[in-house]
């Protein structure tokens, strides 16, 4: 049998809910012993993805993020999912200091933070629809 394990987590779009997710992912992965740095960035990453579903796909309404994590082997998966307004043009909300929300303070380095404490960030987003954030880390290098 392959050495896997799942989390499916469904929580309401509020920002209380944000540390939530943090700790069970940060949980989650404990099974791989990882470092104190890895999980420090997971929980980084995971903050970034859960504040964009409040601010930009809900903008503040309260709806569901559905939080999906896979251990296969020393690989955690992390997709964070909401079914809000989408991105229309990925490629440039990924660009560094981009935001469409200056006047709420985002800085726009939130794709930028996932990217840097994980090893792989992949955005699916359909307006209208929902975004998919997929990210990978290899725990225990």
């Amino acid at each position: 049998m392959e050495n896997t394990n799942e989390l499916t987590l469904i929580f309401d779009s509020r920002p209380a809910n944000e540390g939530l997710a943090r700790v069970a992912v940060a949980a989650f992965c404990t099974q791989l012993n990882p470092t104190l740095e890895e999980v420090a960035d997971l929980k980084t990453a995971i903050s970034e993805a859960v504040t964009n579903c409040i601010i930009h796909a809900y903008e503040g309404s309260v709806k569901k993020i559905r939080l999906e994590c896979r251990l296969k082997g020393k690989e955690l998966s992390v997709d964070v999912i909401d079914y809000g307004t989408g991105i229309e043009d990925v490629k440039k909300a990924m660009e560094p200091l981009y935001t469409t929300k200056p006047e709420k303070d985002r800085s726009g380095m939130g794709f930028t933070f996932m990217e840097a404490f994980m090893d792989e960030v992949t955005v699916e987003s359909q307006v209208g629809k929902g975004t998919t954030v997929h990210m990978k880390k290899i725990i225990g290098r």
